[in-house]
């Protein structure tokens, strides 16, 4: 049984949440679940982050990292065909062809990735701008105003 939730309301009532709202209305459309190649996904840091990917079998020039502004898509296409070497009794290593999709938060970059022993290791930080992060707002005192000057509230002038 599938339920299927309407965030209309949410739509109605927030300003601002439309990546959130968007996020989760797609997460309840799931289609159907591939587990293909394994992934792990560690944060190693405080703005950083590391995606690997189990892909016996691949080359560095058969993926394709595609970054675009929140999702990082990653592509798999065994590049030439393997020569034939003989019949298969059993074929155990995964060799077909893959997309994966990352949803990324704001301000997350790939930073680098490699492929080592059979692992895709991609890496991510997070970059948050100067001018979105906290900074301190000093108060100013009367001591900190220069002497001499007084704030008067002025009244119109009539003529007599």
């Amino acid at each position: 049984m599938r339920t299927t939730l309407d965030f209309a309301p949410l739509f109605r009532s927030s300003i601002g949440f439309d990546r959130m709202l968007n996020a989760l209305e797609t997460a309840s459309r799931v289609a159907t679940i591939d587990n293909w190649p394994p992934y792990d996904i560690v944060k190693s840091g405080e703005d950083d982050y590391r995606i690997t990917m189990a892909v016996a079998g691949f080359t560095e020039g058969d993926f394709t990292l595609t970054q675009e502004q929140n999702l990082l898509v990653v592509m798999g296409q065994k590049s030439g065909v393997e020569g034939d070497d003989g019949q298969y009794l059993h074929r155990g290593i995964a060799g077909r062809a893959f997309e994966r999709r990352f949803e990324l938060a704001d301000h997350v970059k790939v930073t680098g990735a490699s492929l080592v022993n059979g692992l895709l290791t991609i890496e991510l930080k997070r970059e948050i701008p100067e001018e979105m992060k906290p900074r301190r707002i000093a108060i100013a005192t009367d001591a900190a105003r220069p002497q001499g000057e007084v704030r008067q509230i002025e009244a119109e002038k009539r003529a007599a």
